[in-house]
Parts: structure tokens; C-alpha cells; sequence
């Protein structure tokens, strides 16, 4: 395995590990951005997302410098990013003439800081579409077809892992909503049985009197239940007295 297959190999590792429990989705992208001018031999790479409900944004990129950043604005909205994201498919490889009619604001900018060459894949899995890969070359006619379709097979590794994520955060979400509606139901069964005690009632009485003080006050009942675990049997006093 030479040189270039071991850092291809351990960058779709990177790509895949969002079960790490510092997992941070901008350094993620930091890491494809900077392992396609590594592994592409591209000028630049930037990542540009779009959240649901909002519009491509840029959120990482090989090169932090303003002439870029500038160029990578515009490409929220116009160019082979833009586009590749909208249509879902490979945009490119194409250079800056083949570019000025299709998207001339675009290309003048691009022509302004340097590049000749531009391409762009879509960040998608399945129906999810999450965005766009952008590379960006000073020389023109630099990115192969065996090039693009290893950027295509990164971005596609990148869209796994950040769907993976989302999936796992989502499901310890669930199970911490969970445990907390569990550890709610006990505190209001103890109360219940508490305050029932107290007031000589039935536990249905009893938290009918907790959900009742509860709504009044615009408290939860699991915070009544355990004011009145607490204090052994007395609701507490109201709000405004």
C-alpha cells in the first residue's frame, strides 16, 4: 500500500467516526476539506451545507484567507456548489472558460483570486441532500475522472457520518426524554401515596390535588411531587402569596 492509499485509508476512518464522544461536525469538514487538497491534489476545498429551512452556507474550508472566503460567499448562491447541491449530481470538472457563460459573476470572482478550474459533488445519501463538495485548482484540466469519483466517494463518506450522528444523538435524546419521564412517574406515585396519607384521600384524589395545584401555578406536577415528597404531605404555598 503506498503512501497515498494509507492516508486515503485512514481519512475514511475520520470521515466514519462520529462515535467519539467530542464528536464536532466543523472539524469534521475541516478534515475532508484539507484531505482533498491532500489526497486531490486540489488547490482549495470547501464544504458548503445547507440545514433544513436554510440556505447553502459555507462551513469549512482548506484555506481560511479573505480571498477565498469571499469567493466561497458568492458560492452560497451561484456556481457549481450552488448548483450541484440544487440538482444533485457532479458539476464539473470545468474550466474557467467553459464556466463564464453559465455563471460569469461566479467565474470573474474565481479568475480575480487565481483558480482555473472548478468542480463540485453533492453531499447526499439517498433523498438526503445535504450539500456540496467545492474544488477549486490554479491549473486548469488538473482533476481526472478517477479524481471526482474519489471526492464523490469522500463527500458520500462525510454525509454517512453526519447522518449517523444525527441518528445517535436522536436516539440518546429518546432515551434521556425516557429516563426522565420514568423518574417523574416514580416521584408522582410516591407523592401521591404521601399526600393521600397526609389529607386521609385516595391516591386519586390525592393526584388530582397535585395536578390541580400544578396547572393553577403553571408548575409541572413532577416538581409538586416532589415539593411534596419533600415536605412529607403539604402542597406548596402559591405563587403570588
Amino acid at each position: 500500500m503506498d503512501n497515498r492509499d494509507e492516508r486515503l485509508a485512514a481519512t475514511f476512518v475520520e470521515l466514519a467516526d462520529t462515535l467519539v464522544s467530542d464528536f464536532d461536525l466543523v472539524e469534521l469538514l475541516d478534515t475532508l476539506a484539507i484531505r482533498c487538497t491532500e489526497l486531490l491534489g486540489v488547490s482549495a476545498a470547501a464544504l458548503l451545507l445547507a440545514p433544513p429551512g436554510i440556505e447553502l452556507r459555507q462551513v469549512a474550508a482548506s484555506d481560511s484567507g479573505y480571498a477565498l472566503s469571499d469567493l466561497l460567499a458568492m458560492a452560497q448562491h451561484d456556481g457549481p456548489a450552488w448548483q450541484s447541491h440544487h440538482e444533485v449530481r457532479v458539476i464539473g470538472p470545468i474550466d474557467l472558460d467553459g464556466a463564464r457563460t453559465q455563471w460569469p459573476d461566479f467565474t470573474e470572482a474565481a479568475e480575480r483570486v487565481g483558480y482555473r478550474e472548478m468542480c463540485a459533488v453533492p453531499m447526499r445519501l439517498r433523498d438526503q441532500v445535504l450539500g456540496a463538495l467545492l474544488l477549486l485548482n490554479i491549473h486548469p484540466a488538473k482533476l481526472s475522472a478517477t479524481d471526482v469519483q474519489l471526492a464523490q466517494a469522500l463527500a458520500d463518506a462525510a454525509t454517512i457520518g453526519i447522518l449517523h450522528e444525527r441518528v445517535l444523538r436522536q436516539q440518546i435524546d429518546l432515551v434521556t426524554q425516557l429516563h426522565t419521564a420514568l423518574q417523574s412517574r416514580i416521584l408522582i406515585e410516591q407523592a401521591k401515596g404521601i399526600l393521600a396519607a397526609r389529607t386521609d384521600t385516595s391516591v386519586d384524589q390525592a393526584f388530582e390535588l397535585m395536578r390541580g395545584h400544578a396547572r393553577r401555578h403553571l408548575r409541572r406536577t413532577s416538581d409538586i411531587a416532589r415539593h411534596v415528597i419533600d415536605t412529607r404531605g403539604t402542597l406548596p404555598a402559591p405563587e403570588n402569596s
